[in-house]
C-alpha cells in the first residue's frame, strides 16, 4: 500500500450510475406524451410551505406510502433512504449520523445537524444528543423532511450539514380511529394506535424488541396529541409529545471480522450498560395568510427531556445524568410589496432560554485497565454543573420573480450565551480533593460565561426552464457554537477551553424534475473544527472539506416503478495533526468512516389495486475506519422485501424481511484503541402486521 496515497481507489465505475441514470431520465422524458406534474409541497427548506419545484435545496420528503408508517423499529429505516444520508445503528434506539458529511462521533457530533419536530428544535442549542431523534414519533408521522447543506440562514445554530424535520399529522388526517399490530422476530411487538375527531386528534405506540444480542431488550413508549382550531383570522395547532425509553444497551464486539462469527455477533461483552430516558413537549403555532404570498406566524414550545444511561465504554463505567428545561418562542412575517411587481420580503425572530444540567458519577473504583489509568480515574462524582443558555436570533430576506427567474437574498445574526455553574471543586482531583498521580482524568473548569455571535447569509438563483424542470444555484452558510460538553467536560491538566464557533460555506448546483428526480452537485469547506488534540485537549482548528454529487430518480414502467438514489461523495482532511488515541490527521486523506458511494435501487411491482411487493437494495462502499487511512471496511450489500395487502377499505396486511439474504454486515466498524470494534447487524428478519382504521 501506497502511505502517500488514500487506499480507498477500488469501484470507480460506480460513479458512472448518475449518469446512466441522469439519460435513462431524459429517455423517459422524451417518452412521455402527456405529463403530470407532481406539486409536491416541502415546509422545511423555509418559514412558508411552497412547492418543490420552486425550492433552491436538496430536499427529500418521505411520506408512508403503502407500508402505512415511515420506519418500524428506528429512524435509521426511514432515513437511510435518502441521498447523501447514513445513519449507523448502535445497538438499541442508539445512531450515528451523516448528512453530506462522514459519521460523526464525540461530543459534538449531534451540533452539525438541526433535529425539528414540528417546526421547533427538539433540543436547546448547545445541549444536543446525537440520539435525540429517538424522542419523536417518527414511524407515525406524516413525514420527514430531510434538506442537504447549511441552512443557518432560517435555523440559526446547528444547521451546519443538514436538517431532519419530523412533521407529525394534522387533526384531520387523524379523523376517525385506526389501530395496527406489528410482530416479528426475536421478539418485535409493536402497537399502535390514533384516534381523532377532525379538530383533535391522540396518537402513539409502544414497542418492545428482545434484540438479537443477549441482554439489548427495549421497550419504548411515545405519545402525541394534536388540537387545531381557528383563531384571531388564522389558524392555531397545539401539539404535545412524551416518549420514554427503556433499553439494554449492548457494547462493541471486538476483534477483526468480529462481526461475521455467529456467535460473537450475538454476544454482549455489557450485559451492565442501560439508557434510560424521558422527554415532553408543549408547543403551540399561530399562523395566517392574507394573500397568496403572505405569511404572519408566531410560536412557541416547552421542552423537558432528561437521561441516565451508564458509559460502558469508559474504564470505571461511570453513570451520566444530564436534563434540561427549555422554552423557545418564534415570529415570522412575509408580505409582497406592492409598488414593486414580484418583490417580497420576509422577517424572523427566535428566542431560547435553557436551564441544562450534567452530572458523572462513578459508584466503584476502577478496576480494568493499567495501573496508572486505574490511578488517575477515582470513584464517585467526576463532574456536577448547570448551564443556562440563552439565545437570540433576527433573520431577513428579500424575494424577486421576473419571468422563469427567481432571486432570494437572506441573511441571520445570531447571539447565543452560556452561563456555567460548576457545583463540585475547579480543577482535576478527586471528589474530595485528593490528588490523583500527574492530576485526575476529569478536569472541571471555574464558573464562567461564554458567548458567541454569528452571522449568516445565503443566496439562490433559480430558473424554471418549465412546468416540470428547475436549475437552481445556492450559496449557504452554516454555524454551530460548542457543545457545552465540548466547553466544560474537559480533561487531563485543562482548565479552560477557548473555543470558538464552526462554520461551514457550501455551493450548490441543482437540477429538479417533478416526475422523475433530481441531481445535485455541492462542494464545501469547514473550518473550526474542533477536536481532541494528543494532549487530550478540546482545541479548534480543524478544517475539513467535502464535494459531492448526489441523484434521486424515478421512472414509472406499466405495473412497475423503478426508483433509484445515492451519492458519490469526498469527505477529506484539510489539515494536518496528532489527536487522541495515537492518531494522526493528513490533509488530503479521507475521513474515517465516509464511504465514497452510497447507493439504493428500488423496485415497486403493483401486482393488482390492492397489493404492492417492493424490493430495495442498498450498497455502502469501502470506507477508512481510523484517520489515518489504513484500516478499511469493506462496506455491504443489503436487501429488504416488503409487501402491503390492502384485504378491505378497512384492514391492510403487511409483510417485511430485512437483511433476505441473511448477509454478515456490521452497521458500524471502526478501528480505536489499536483494535477493530463493531456493531453487528440483525440477520434475515421478519415482520408481519395487520393494520385497522375505522374510515
Amino acid at each position: 500500500m501506497n502511505p502517500g496515497r488514500p487506499p480507498i481507489a477500488r469501484h470507480r465505475h460506480i460513479a458512472l450510475i448518475p449518469v446512466l441514470i441522469a439519460g435513462l431520465s431524459l429517455f423517459g422524458l422524451a417518452a412521455e406524451s402527456v405529463a403530470q406534474v407532481l406539486q409536491e409541497v416541502v415546509v422545511t427548506a423555509q418559514r412558508r410551505a411552497e412547492t418543490l419545484q420552486r425550492v433552491a435545496a436538496s430536499i427529500t420528503r418521505l411520506e408512508p406510502g403503502a407500508m402505512g408508517r415511515l420506519d418500524l423499529g428506528h429512524h435509521a429505516e426511514a432515513l437511510n433512504r435518502v441521498p447523501g444520508v447514513w445513519v449507523q445503528r448502535g445497538s438499541g434506539q442508539e445512531s450515528l449520523l451523516a448528512v453530506r458529511s462522514p459519521v460523526l462521533a464525540g461530543a459534538g457530533a449531534c451540533g452539525a445537524f438541526v433535529m425539528l419536530e414540528d417546526g421547533f428544535p427538539l433540543r436547546p442549542t448547545g445541549f444536543c444528543n446525537v440520539n435525540e431523534l429517538f424522542e419523536s414519533n417518527t414511524s407515525q408521522a406524516a413525514a420527514i423532511e430531510v434538506v442537504r447543506g447549511p441552512g443557518s440562514s432560517a435555523y440559526g445554530a446547528n444547521a451546519v450539514h443538514g436538517t431532519l424535520h419530523v412533521i407529525g399529522p394534522t387533526a384531520a388526517a387523524l379523523q376517525g380511529g385506526r389501530a395496527s399490530l406489528v410482530s416479528g422476530a426475536d421478539g418485535f411487538i409493536n402497537v399502535a394506535g390514533a384516534l381523532g375527531d377532525g379538530r383533535s386528534g391522540l396518537y402513539g405506540t409502544w414497542r418492545h424488541d428482545d434484540g438479537f444480542r443477549i441482554d439489548s431488550a427495549v421497550t419504548e413508549v411515545k405519545l402525541n396529541a394534536v388540537h387545531e382550531t381557528p383563531f384571531a383570522e388564522g389558524d392555531l395547532r397545539w401539539r404535545a409529545a412524551a416518549s420514554r425509553l427503556d433499553q439494554d444497551t449492548a457494547g462493541f464486539i471486538r476483534g477483526e471480522n468480529a462481526y461475521r462469527d455467529p456467535a460473537l455477533r450475538r454476544s454482549n461483552p455489557n450485559p451492565e450498560a442501560f439508557r434510560d430516558a424521558d422527554s415532553a413537549r408543549l408547543s403551540a403555532r399561530w399562523s395566517r395568510s392574507a394573500c397568496d404570498e403572505c405569511l404572519d406566524e408566531l410560536g412557541g414550545v416547552m421542552r423537558h427531556s432528561s437521561m441516565r444511561f451508564l458509559q460502558h465504554f469508559l474504564l470505571g463505567k461511570p453513570l451520566e445524568r444530564n436534563a434540561q428545561t427549555s422554552v423557545a418562542l418564534s415570529w415570522a412575517r412575509e408580505r409582497p410589496v406592492d409598488s414593486v411587481p414580484g418583490l417580497t420580503w420576509r422577517a424572523g425572530a427566535d428566542a431560547e432560554w435553557a436551564d441544562t444540567s450534567l452530572q458523572q458519577l462513578q459508584a466503584l473504583p476502577t478496576t480494568e485497565g493499567s495501573a496508572a489509568a486505574r490511578a488517575i480515574r477515582p470513584a464517585g462524582r467526576h463532574y456536577d454543573y448547570d448551564t443556562t443558555v440563552f439565545g437570540l436570533g433576527v433573520q431577513g430576506g428579500v424575494q424577486i420573480e421576473r419571468g422563469r427567474w427567481q432571486w432570494r437574498a437572506g441573511a441571520r445574526v445570531d447571539r447565543i450565551r452560556y452561563g456555567y455553574d460548576n457545583r463540585m471543586r475547579d480543577g482535576n482531583t478527586a471528589e474530595d480533593g485528593t490528588p490523583c498521580p500527574g492530576g485526575c482524568l476529569y478536569s472541571r473548569p471555574a464558573d464562567r460565561s461564554d458567548r458567541f455571535d454569528n452571522f449568516a447569509p445565503q443566496l439562490e438563483a433559480l430558473w424554471q426552464g418549465s412546468p416540470q424542470t428547475t436549475l437552481y444555484l445556492l450559496l449557504g452558510e452554516g454555524f454551530r457554537p460548542p457543545e457545552i460538553t465540548e466547553l466544560y467536560r474537559l480533561q487531563r491538566n485543562q482548565s479552560s477551553a477557548e473555543l470558538d464557533r464552526e462554520q461551514l460555506q457550501s455551493i450548490e448546483l441543482g437540477w429538479r424534475h417533478a416526475r422523475h428526480g433530481s441531481l445535485a452537485l455541492f462542494a464545501q469547506r469547514k473550518r473550526n473544527v474542533i477536536l481532541r488534540d494528543a494532549n487530550g485537549f478540546n482545541v479548534i482548528g480543524g478544517r475539513t472539506r467535502h464535494e459531492g454529487l448526489e441523484y434521486e430518480w424515478r421512472l414509472p414502467i406499466g405495473a412497475f416503478t423503478l426508483a433509484a438514489n445515492g451519492t458519490y461523495a469526498r469527505h477529506r482532511y484539510d489539515f494536518s495533526r496528532q489527536i487522541e488515541g495515537g492518531e494522526t490527521i493528513i490533509a488530503g486523506r479521507d475521513i474515517d468512516t465516509a464511504p465514497r458511494h452510497m447507493h439504493r435501487l428500488e423496485a415497486e411491482w403493483q401486482l393488482d389495486a390492492l397489493t404492492t411487493l417492493t424490493i430495495d437494495w442498498r450498497h455502502t462502499g469501502r470506507y477508512s475506519a481510523d484517520a489515518a487511512n489504513t484500516r478499511i471496511h469493506p462496506g455491504h450489500d443489503v436487501l429488504r422485501l416488503r409487501s402491503a395487502w390492502q384485504a378491505s377499505p378497512r384492514w391492510r396486511m403487511t409483510v417485511e424481511i430485512d437483511n433476505l439474504l441473511d448477509t454478515r454486515y456490521a452497521d458500524r466498524a471502526d478501528f480505536a484503541q489499536g483494535e477493530w470494534r463493531y456493531f453487528p447487524a440483525r440477520g434475515r428478519s421478519a415482520f408481519i402486521g395487520v393494520d385497522w382504521r375505522s374510515r
